[in-house]
């Protein structure tokens, strides 16, 4: 638990984000229609490879209208933590309860819990977080397959593109907590990892939750990329792995409170812009 409560004072945090969505505990969320679009045509277009000009222009100024449907949606969320996982683990499964356990404990912080907003362990970090009196949102990827969103997130966005969501993702978060899951998982994990490697963001909590399920993963890069020289021996401790929400709670704490002693001034909300 923090010992110094006042401390998220000094970070960005109002009551009421402005999302696309938003749902009551229990009930399914309103609004914009989660997952559902004309098609995910756009975004399979976009990576097909080079199209007319006026086609490319167009699709620069949709890609920028959804970064800034992005900005403006999650500009007031406050401190988030975001919860990374398996969309396939039920109710009462080991990690779906670890996960439930990691978002109350997230709640616990005076923080924000952030996930894809689906069901498995996202839906168990939202739901571990409300239970707790805590915020949970989702950052929903349209895919060709409706994604519904679980019944514990207070706000939701939808986005088309996944470099545009990763993107949010990284930007508001203060955090990232990554449990048991697949190629989505795993492509997350990497991604921020690179980042914090290349010193692209400031360092934060970067924390793998089920050590059984991530020793194999940790042997490879111990026996292969380090043994290989294709990463640094120190590049192991850019991460934190633990099977104890207790231990994530103090790593992710740990990590505000460096994220504090940098933050510039909270934003303010500006009436001309409908904030």
């Amino acid at each position: 638990m923090p010992e110094d409560p006042d401390l998220l004072q000094s970070l960005p945090h109002t009551p009421e984000p402005v999302i696309s969505g938003k749902s009551p505990l229990g009930a399914p969320a309103t609004g914009s229609a989660w997952g559902k679009s004309a098609s995910t045509h756009d975004a399979r277009e976009f990576l097909s490879g080079p199209l007319s000009r006026t086609a490319e222009l167009l699709r620069i100024g949709r890609i920028g209208m959804e970064f800034l449907r992005g900005f403006r949606s999650l500009h007031f969320v406050g401190p988030c933590i975001t919860v990374f996982g398996s969309a396939r683990f039920e109710p009462g499964h080991m990690y779906y309860e670890l996960a439930r356990e990691v978002g109350s404990k997230i709640a616990g912080l005076g923080l924000t819990t952030m996930t894809g907003g689906g069901p498995g362990i996202m839906e168990a970090a939202n739901r571990g977080a409300k239970e707790a009196g805590g915020r949970s949102i989702g950052c929903n990827i349209i895919l060709p397959h409706e994604q519904k969103p679980n019944p514990y997130v207070d706000q939701f966005v939808d986005f088309r593109y996944f470099f545009v969501r990763k993107v949010m993702l990284v930007k508001y978060s203060y955090g990232f907590v990554i449990l048991p899951g697949g190629f989505g998982t795993l492509d997350e994990f990497f991604e921020v990892l690179t980042l914090v490697q290349t010193k692209k963001v400031e360092r934060f909590p970067l924390v793998l939750v089920g050590r059984k399920y991530w020793e194999p993963l940790i042997e490879f890069m111990k026996c292969r990329l380090i043994d290989r020289s294709t990463i640094n021996p120190e590049d192991i401790d850019l991460f934190s792995v633990t099977d104890s929400p207790d231990e994530v709670e103090s790593m992710l704490w740990q990590g505000v409170e460096q994220s504090a002693r940098r933050q510039k001034q909270a934003p303010r909300r500006w009436w001309l812009l409908g904030e």
